[in-house]
């Protein structure tokens, strides 16, 4: 027995599925900036911070890392009101979204401050600079260059994991997907439209990422 392609239900569908993307964007945006700030603060907290400091931050960048982000998102979302502590949907995505692309990036600019000299440091707290001048002002900006490339990339993976987070009804493109199949009976088409959209999303992220990249960091970004 033959399918029939029918992308008839499209143009209805196209309203919610704009809004699903545009709850991705709006995900990783916030994921983006609060997990990156996150994650320098855990990468120079790891590296100059008191002892129990870092091992605290040993000890959360391997339960993230060795544990499913599914699985974190339902702590968040269903364990967390036990104890009392009640999230919405989108506010318990966020934190869930942001504390695993934290622990991930934390190892990124932790390798991007290893590869800046010790020299440079030494030298700029020689000329009178504070500590906190040098990290911000010297050896942040060439770490960022160096890692940003692999930055980007944890980004688009962030962005393409946001997928999961449907699980606990956030109104996401994968959500809306959903919603769409079940309405139409269409999973094909559906499912070949969303993908055609995250990957839309995925090179223009990235694209925009590499732009801005340029811009803010120098050439030496790619």
């Amino acid at each position: 027995m033959g399918y029939s392609l029918d992308f008839g239900w499209l143009a209805d569908a196209t309203g919610a599925i704009a809004r699903g993307a545009a709850m991705t964007i709006l995900l990783i945006a916030v994921t983006t900036l609060a997990g990156t700030f996150l994650s320098i603060l855990g990468a120079a907290g790891r590296r100059n911070g008191p002892l129990l400091l870092k091992r605290a931050i040993g000890v959360y960048v391997e339960i993230i890392r060795n544990t499913p982000f599914l699985v974190q998102l339902f702590f968040i979302f269903f364990g967390l009101p036990s104890i009392g502590v009640r999230l919405d949907p989108l506010l318990a995505a966020m934190l869930a979204m942001t504390l695993n692309m934290a622990a991930y990036t934390i190892e990124i600019v932790g390798a991007g401050l290893d590869a800046v000299p010790r020299g440079q440091t030494e030298a700029a707290l020689a000329l009178g600079l504070r500590l906190r001048q040098v990290f911000v002002k010297i050896v942040l900006p060439q770490a960022l260059k160096v890692i940003y490339p692999a930055l980007t990339s944890q980004i688009i993976i962030m962005m393409l994991e946001s997928a999961v987070v449907s699980q606990i009804a956030v109104r996401e493109l994968t959500y809306e997907a959903d919603m769409l199949q079940a309405r139409t009976f269409r999973a094909f088409e559906t499912y070949f439209v969303v993908t055609m959209v995250y990957l839309v999303l995925s090179v223009g992220l990235r694209r925009l990422l590499v732009s801005g990249g340029r811009h803010a960091l120098g050439s030496g970004v790619s």
